[in-house]
């Protein structure tokens, strides 16, 4: 009967409620309205936008908005962004401000350094004189220079180019070279890639607050090895491309924190204590009187960070404060001096939940600010002014984000800033001055709509992005909710988990059901946020007569206290993929409606790793697989990520061995796709290959979809993203048949 109405609907009735690859990766009919960067200005009271210039529709206007009353002007048109002897204004990818506001720095012209643009070329306009000046002089190459930004007094720009620092005086043409053993193993000021890709570090240089003095990193990278990937498909010839990329068990990279005059000179190093091959030096931010450097030293094992202060004349450290942990430790993005240098800002889950604090500058005092027995997730504005501390957190319900403050003091009890009546995900940009943000609010399968707010009140002084049409074909969608519950695998253990059920459900017969996984400890599936295009993906599956679910196992970073995050240190995809097998035993108990016969697993990364961990591990339980870019030996993975979460190879060989899918391949008995991105120099191409072979030992059939020269997101390419899930949807029905039985 179902099927003879859908027949009888007319087409564009059909086209409206029904999902396809199509609509969803390539006519992309559902992709939000984007707000695009703002900066805020003035404190907060204006903030400043990049808009489509009139006289010059290719390039774009600065132009600053009233916050409250939302009046407008152009503050620099394009067209005062036209070199000499060009015609068209320069596109700006980024911008910085200098303190006084009397000059811009534009970034334009980018390349892509591994994950982001980074390196391009930089402009610096005066808004009084109307002048456009590019940096770095004469002689250097285009897209050269990286993390150009401004001395505190305004006066001068430091920048990298080619992996030397450089200083240049803006009053003058006379530019100062401050390091020249730059190259591509001695790295000043950026880093390499392990660096950049597992503690976030790109701008390695920092100005003094007296604008005499630059700090920065230097990585020796010359012990670290070249991974090589192969480009077949660019020229007749195959082309090599080395990527310094240290295995888990190698020896990491050289780091040490050096300060050099401004005006050039001799540069001081920090007298670090240990082997600087064997500790890391992530997070670095000088003393409010410019005479000290502090410094987050963390050991190779990643569990013992000490906050070191450095004297930058003599290069003298002292230990001040030391955090440490038996499993692994988080590096601290909010550290920053209050009460002019009185104490700092600092992160730690040593109570069982991950909190906040203020540590006195000798680090002998320590003062709580966020509750006992919950989490805090992430800082968004500490406002030293106001004395609060603005952050997320959602004690009740781990699926969900909402904003917070407490006073800096750690005298107060917290205050919920988002509103109840809005449960869900709650993201915020909010104001130097605490007080309005941009506030964007989404839950599952509700596109995201962002308003500008006042704070504390959280009243909305307009709309900005509403998502209307969007949401209007998301409501027209033939579409069951997602039901988010709970599954308890064990005494005292309780996990996350959703469902989203076939259209035309009928409890009294069996679906198939497809597992979506993650499972590491850097991300959560099961959140009550708008999931884009893989929700999508998934609710045109349910139209096909799947059941989707996923459930977030034992060690994914939710708000659920230290011990339910990293009881999984030592045994990556040991336990957490006993967590995944007994949570399906579980559901198949539970739900009468789930077909035992037909349950089916997918998930990319550390997803794909989880799905073959789950594939190889429990084959009796799940028939069908799909990897995608999987992490199939850890031995493989670079060691900053796996040696903080598996311990050191030499130390922990057995987690390393048991928790790698690689060395259970011969218990496949489902049908198994793997997909890869021979380009990716994240998880290599490698992986996949050494799988292969592991899997051709023990006379396993399986499916392969290779990407040439794809990242690891595979995306590169024309029809890239509608080719590989047109190859998950095609490979799913073909060994998964959908519908009820």
């Amino acid at each position: 009967m179902a099927i003879l109405m859908a027949i009888s609907l007319p087409l564009s009735v059909q086209s409206q409620s029904e999902l396809n690859l199509d609509r969803i990766f390539t006519k992309y009919e559902f992709s939000p309205e984007w707000l695009g960067p703002i900066r805020w200005f003035d404190e907060g009271e204006s903030y400043i936008r990049l808009e489509k210039s009139a006289s010059h529709p290719s390039a774009r206007d600065l132009v600053k908005y009233n916050t409250v009353s939302g009046d407008k002007v152009v503050l620099i048109p394009a067209s005062s962004l036209i070199p000499e002897g060009k015609q068209e204004p320069l596109s700006i990818e980024n911008y910085y401000w200098s303190p006084d506001k009397s000059k811009l720095l534009i970034f334009t012209n980018s390349q892509r350094v591994w994950r982001y643009n980074t390196r391009g070329d930089y402009w610096v306009y005066d808004t009084q004189k109307k002048t456009l000046k590019q940096l770095g002089g004469s002689d250097a190459k285009p897209s050269t220079l990286m993390f150009a930004k401004f001395s505190p007094d305004g006066q001068k720009v430091a920048y990298v180019r080619e992996h030397n620092i450089y200083v240049e005086p803006l009053a003058s043409d006379e530019i100062v070279q401050l390091t020249s053993d730059g190259s591509e193993r001695i790295i000043n000021g950026t880093f390499d890639w392990a660096y950049e890709e597992e503690f976030d570090c790109r701008d390695g240089f920092k100005w003094s607050p007296d604008s005499k003095s630059i700090a920065y990193w230097r990585i020796d990278a010359t012990s670290i090895r070249n991974f090589y990937m192969i480009n077949n498909t660019d020229s007749a010839y195959s082309q090599i491309i080395p990527v310094q990329y240290p295995k888990a068990g190698e020896t990491p990279s050289e780091c040490k924190v050096g300060v050099v005059n401004a005006a050039g000179g001799p540069t001081t190093w920090m007298h670090m204590s240990g082997d600087p091959r064997q500790n890391y030096i992530p997070r670095m931010i000088w003393t409010p009187d410019s005479k000290s450097v502090l410094m987050q030293h963390l050991n190779r094992a990643q569990n013992h960070n000490r906050v070191t202060r450095g004297d930058v004349k003599m290069g003298n450290v002292k230990v001040i404060f030391e955090d440490k942990e038996t499993a692994w430790l988080d590096v601290v993005n909010d550290f920053q001096y209050l009460n002019k240098g009185q104490n700092f800002t600092w992160v730690s889950e040593k109570s069982g939940w991950k909190a906040a604090y203020t540590v006195s500058a000798d680090g002998k005092s320590e003062q709580r600010i966020t509750p006992e027995g919950q989490d805090m997730i992430e800082i968004k504005l500490i406002d030293e002014k106001g004395g609060w501390l603005y952050y997320m957190a959602s004690p009740d319900n781990a699926t969900q984000r909402y904003l917070y403050r407490a006073k800096l003091s750690g005298k107060s009890k917290q205050q919920k800033i988002s509103p109840d009546a809005q449960a869900g995900t709650h993201e915020y940009d909010i104001t130097p001055n605490g007080k309005y943000a941009v506030h964007t609010f989404s839950k599952a399968g509700v596109p995201p709509v962002t308003n500008l707010i006042s704070l504390p009140d959280h009243k909305v002084i307009r709309n900005l992005i509403s998502n209307e049409k969007l949401k209007a074909k998301i409501d027209a969608l033939d579409k069951q909710p997602m039901e988010f519950f709970t599954i308890d695998v064990e005494e005292g253990v309780s996990l996350d988990a959703y469902m989203i059920k076939p259209v035309d459900f009928d409890p009294a017969k069996k679906y198939p059901v497809l597992f979506y996984v993650y499972g590491e400890p850097w991300n959560q599936t099961v959140l009550d946020s708008w999931g884009g295009s893989t929700y999508l993906w998934h609710l045109m599956l349910t139209q096909q007569g799947y059941i989707v679910m996923s459930v977030d196992n034992r060690g994914t970073p939710g708000p659920k206290g230290r011990d339910f995050r990293k009881c999984v240190y030592g045994q990556i995809g040991v336990l957490s993929s006993a967590d995944q097998a007994a949570a399906v035993k579980k559901i198949i108990n539970n739900y009468s409606f789930v077909d035992p016969d037909r349950i089916g697993i997918w998930g990319w990364s550390g997803g794909g790793a989880m799905t073959l961990n789950a594939m190889f591990r429990y084959p009796d339980i799940y028939k069908v697989g799909m990897s995608v870019a999987p992490v199939t030996n850890q031995l493989l993975y670079d060691n900053i990520y796996q040696e903080r979460y598996s311990g050191i190879p030499s130390v922990n060989p057995e987690g390393y061995e048991k928790g790698s899918p690689i060395n259970f391949a011969k218990n496949l008995k489902g049908d198994l796709l793997l997909v890869h991105g021979t380009g990716d120099d994240n998880v290599h191409y490698q992986h996949t290959e050494m799988l292969i072979n592991e899997l051709v030992k023990y006379n396993k059939l399986f499916s392969l979809m290779s990407y040439p020269n794809r990242s690891h997101g595979i995306y590169e390419g024309e029809n890239t993203s509608r080719h590989l899930r047109e190859t998950l949807t095609h490979y799913l029905t073909t060994h998964l048949p959908a519908g009820p039985k």
